[in-house]
């Protein structure tokens, strides 16, 4: 009794506090790095800039957009995770996991080849095409295959196509001497953030969410089970093409803005279902808010692992998430798992 009140009052707790945690996690994360700087210069960096103040410019034009880009790379990919979990009531989907980010970066390495001089809007596009692929071909493979949707069988498939699009992407980036260019894809470092960038990301991820949203409830339900959900009434075609847009959006976005980030899709959502219940009308806001929380806590920790270099925030992330992905192998084994 006790449990299920505390599950019930949890997700009005998460996003009642959230603007607080949001606000302290953004001060931490503009206040501390390779230069120190004071609450009271961040303050008139904001609010009275002065364009003379070498300072103000790295709050303004570093690290304020670093902190908002971990923050909404963080929600984007949370939330694509716990999507996927629902979809598929497979404990194992995610992003990276799935293969799905490999898609994008594939996709962003060929049209860095073919147009050079490509704009960042068109990067975006281009690794949404990415991973809408990558999402077609690992589910299209595993719904051809004998139980292709198990747990451990998807995991394995999402692994190996990952992998065998990254090795393309990196051999393609070699042959044509943009491995330079290109690595930055592969280990994200969220310093790199373009301001830009992440203006002409927001009406994508916004979207995505938005769909996410929308169609939580009907995850809820689907989660359950296809053949419940449809004995309900519920138009399952639609719902997973909603959440498949949605996956497509919120992932490649959060590729074209900082690069193939593992593990923060796999692990966020379930803490947040652990929090929350099986309710997806919470676990999706409240997956954004905690994947955001978690990324940009982790970049600003990822600073001083072996300060003063940066350590690249995909080692922080695997780090925790290598060993969660082993413990819910173990713990689950190949069972189907009724997210």
């Amino acid at each position: 009794m006790m449990q299920n009140r505390r599950k019930r009052s949890a997700p009005l707790m998460i996003l009642v506090c959230s603007p607080i945690v949001i606000a302290l996690v953004v001060i931490l994360s503009v206040t501390f790095g390779a230069k120190s700087i004071s609450g009271i210069t961040v303050w008139n960096a904001i609010f009275h800039f002065n364009p003379d103040n070498v300072d103000h410019q790295i709050i303004i034009h570093s690290r304020l957009p670093r902190a908002l880009g971990a923050l909404l790379i963080g929600a984007c990919l949370a939330v694509s995770g716990a999507i996927m979990q629902g979809m598929t009531r497979n404990y194992l989907a995610s992003p990276s996991i799935m293969g799905v980010s490999d898609g994008a970066v594939f996709a962003v390495t060929l049209c860095m080849i073919v147009m050079p001089g490509v704009s960042s809007l068109d990067l975006i596009f281009y690794s949404l095409l990415g991973s809408a692929a990558a999402y077609g071909l690992v589910f299209g493979a595993a719904s051809l295959l004998t139980d292709g949707l198990s747990p451990v069988k998807l995991a394995i498939l999402g692994t190996i196509t990952g992998t065998f699009l990254s090795s393309l992407a990196a051999a393609a980036a070699s042959y044509f001497q943009l491995s330079q260019q290109i690595s930055f894809w592969y280990n994200a470092r969220l310093h790199q953030l373009e301001p830009q960038m992440i203006k002409l990301a927001i009406p994508f991820a916004a979207a995505g969410l938005v769909l996410a949203v929308c169609v939580s409830r009907s995850i809820t339900v689907l989660s359950l089970g296809e053949e419940i959900s449809a004995g309900l009434g519920q138009r399952t075609f639609w719902v997973k093409g909603i959440g498949t847009l949605s996956v497509v959006l919120l992932t490649g976005v959060s590729v074209a803005l900082a690069g193939n980030i593992g593990f923060v899709g796999l692990i966020i959502p379930h803490i947040t279902r652990y929090l929350t219940g099986i309710d997806y009308k919470w676990i999706i806001p409240c997956s954004g808010v905690i994947g955001g929380v978690f990324l940009a806590a982790s970049d600003v920790l990822a600073r001083f692992v072996n300060y003063p270099f940066e350590t690249p925030i995909g080692v922080i992330t695997s780090v925790i998430g290598v060993p969660y992905f082993l413990y819910l192998i173990k713990r689950k084994g190949a069972r189907r798992h009724a997210a």
